[in-house]
């Protein structure tokens, strides 16, 4: 079952009073605990009713009401959304909860509805599937797209090469004989046992997979990775580093989205398109 966790308001709460480095420390824990339990699934905490607002129905009419509001213990400083095996298994986790105010405190713990609750408002489940519809909309909104690139048994070669042209960080790595699944028999080119099964690397803001693959058969082929650099020097400098042991696809020119723009495929045929941000062209684009 899903419960909402209410962290109730007080007086400190309301005043903008921040928490201890002590009681940051505690809490961080206690969310540390609830994760690897795999019991938490969101929280934040609240800024104070001063600096929020309240919309009242009233018919046809939207009242706009500007904090902060009285009545301060029936205000919420923050919430959890916790799914657990019980409202009980709740109630344990709540004991574990260091006090999250200065002074006396309290914390609420609710129910969700489950769409299975409307069964009677809803006999042809008409509404939940449409609710249904909406979660699978978001979770594909939330998803996360990422390069995943297999280098055919060169990998620890490109990790090393780009750590050295693009300044890249190598933030993960396994081999398949370190796997704590054995490799299916007969999966593996022979050769390719302490090759890299798995790895992943940052290069700016982006994090990139990749794997040496099963064998040496693999090609790029059909995409670019595009890169965009703050200045021509900057451009020049990745696009050269880049074209190291490759070929240069399109040379360093000025085009109308870029001061400077290029195409390049390295030395392990990953095709790149290295270019400079233009203030202009993605004011055009927004």
């Amino acid at each position: 079952m899903k419960v909402m966790v209410l962290v109730k308001a007080t007086a400190e709460s309301e005043a903008g009073e921040m928490p201890s480095e002590q009681l940051l420390t505690e809490m961080g824990k206690f969310n540390e605990a609830l994760v690897e339990a795999g019991v938490m699934r969101d929280g934040e905490g609240l800024k104070p009713s001063a600096e929020g607002v309240r919309v009242r129905f009233s018919g046809n009419d939207r009242i706009v009401t500007d904090g902060p509001f009285a009545e301060t213990k029936e205000l919420v400083a923050g919430y959890w959304l916790w799914e657990v095996e019980s409202l009980q298994a709740a109630v344990e986790w709540v004991k574990r909860c260091p006090n999250p105010m200065a002074s006396e405190s309290e914390i609420e713990i609710r129910p969700l509805y489950e769409m299975s609750d409307f069964a009677e408002a809803d006999p042809q489940g008409t509404h939940a599937r449409h609710e249904e519809g909406l979660r699978q909309r978001l979770a594909t909104e939330r998803a996360i797209v990422q390069p995943y690139l297999f280098f055919a048994g060169r990998c620890e070669e490109a990790l090393d090469f780009y750590q050295q042209a693009l300044g890249a960080k190598v933030l993960f790595k396994l081999r398949f004989n370190e796997s704590p699944d054995p490799t299916p028999e007969g999966m593996l080119q022979p050769g390719f046992e302490a090759k890299i099964m798995h790895a992943s690397f940052q290069v700016g803001e982006m994090t990139l997979l990749a794997s040496d693959g099963c064998d040496d058969k693999t090609n790029f082929e059909g995409f670019r990775l595009a890169m965009t650099v703050p200045t021509e020097a900057d451009c020049e400098r990745v696009f050269t580093a880049l074209a190291n042991g490759g070929q240069v696809d399109m040379p360093l020119m000025k085009t109308f989205w870029s001061p400077l723009y290029g195409m390049v495929t390295d030395k392990f045929n990953v095709g790149w398109m290295v270019m400079v941000r233009s203030e202009e062209h993605e004011a055009a684009q927004s």
